[in-house]
């Protein structure tokens, strides 16, 4: 038993849910590329209703002018689509601008080639409409050129002027429509000016962002080479003093190496002569005792008497006795030494 409430232990047990990535995939069949796909297939079909009959038939035209008219709105509602709700993808990005200058693109050379737009009008459309999605490619690297107010301006000028053109209009509408395109005309190389001077000064920022960039790593690497060297430098001086204090300290370790075998021979010497002392002593000692004994009467060690035979090892010889004490073989004695006779004879 812990203690601890039972509800506050299932907590502890609980796991904690993943953190869920806030970034989600952009399927590639959201609505705002199935709205450039329709304007991609809307494209030959186009194309078709406009050459129908002889391609002056007020009704085809009025079917052509219906599927141009549906493919400039996919071309207004697409890219917001794409930018509000985040569903830009690469495949938008390629496709968007081809279809944009594919519909436009189809319905000026028709019409130039049916006779009813001058061939200089679709030339300047296209010439820009073309230069200016190059120019985007060419300085993408530095950077995106945004859409202006007066892109769009000439867009909606040049999708009304067109519709107006793929009708078959007559009398006043017909007038009207010239003072139209020429609206769009100048919008049209007014904004393709203007996105000119943007490419040239964003290529310029761009390319004086990388040379800075250049110039900071390059100072990057002359000071990291600095500190390399700086950092070599202080190492050799390091192992220089290393080596000088190893070779301070064998100088030291010589030294103490001879020393200590000089007091190894001192101490040789010391020792023999000491040796040489002690036996000169025992020598002294012997010299002394050796006047001492000849004067108590004992022998010297070496002229003790040798041990007599079959009295055991070590065992010294019996001394002679003088005169009254020692007896000739065969003199009797009275008494026992008669009776010791006569048992012997006997």
């Amino acid at each position: 038993m812990t203690g601890a409430p039972a509800s506050a232990a299932r907590r502890a047990t609980v796991p904690k849910p993943k953190a869920v990535s806030a970034v989600r995939p952009v399927s590639l069949w959201n609505i705002a590329n199935v709205l450039t796909m329709v304007r991609l297939l809307l494209v030959p079909a186009f194309v078709l209703l406009m050459v129908a009959a002889g391609g002056h038939d007020p009704a085809w035209r009025s079917f052509a002018w219906a599927a141009f008219t549906v493919a400039m709105i996919t071309d207004l509602f697409d890219g917001e689509l794409a930018r509000r709700h985040n569903l830009v993808t690469d495949f938008g990005k390629i496709a968007d601008p081809i279809a944009d200058k594919a519909i436009m693109g189809a319905a000026l050379i028709c019409l130039s080639a049916l006779s009813d737009l001058p061939w200089w009008v679709t030339g300047v459309i296209l010439f820009r409409e073309l230069g200016i999605t190059v120019m985007r490619f060419w300085v993408i690297r530095h950077g995106v050129i945004p859409a202006s107010r007066g892109g769009k301006l000439k867009t909606l000028a040049q999708g009304v002027a067109v519709g107006m053109y793929v009708l078959a209009l007559t009398g006043p509408l017909a007038t009207a429509r010239w003072w139209v395109m020429a609206v769009a005309v100048v919008l049209t190389v007014v904004t393709g000016l203007d996105y000119v001077r943007q490419a040239i000064v964003l290529r310029r920022a761009g390319l004086a962002s990388r040379k800075a960039d250049a110039t900071a790593e390059e100072a990057g690497a002359t000071e990291a080479a600095g500190a390399d060297a700086a950092t070599g430098t202080a190492e050799a001086a390091e192992a220089a003093e290393a080596a000088e204090a190893a070779k301070a300290v064998g100088g030291a370790g010589a030294v103490g190496g001879a020393a200590g075998a000089a007091g190894a021979a001192e101490g040789a010497a010391g020792a023999a002569a000491g040796a040489d002392e002690g036996s000169g002593t025992r020598e002294g000692r012997q010299g002394a005792q050796e006047p001492r004994e000849a004067a108590e009467g004992r022998p010297r060690p070496a002229e003790l008497p040798e041990s007599v035979p079959g009295s055991g090892a070590g065992a010294p010889a019996a001394p002679e006795h003088s005169g009254a004490g020692r007896r000739e073989p065969g003199a009797g004695h009275s008494g026992r030494g008669g009776h010791s006779e006569g048992n012997e004879r006997s």
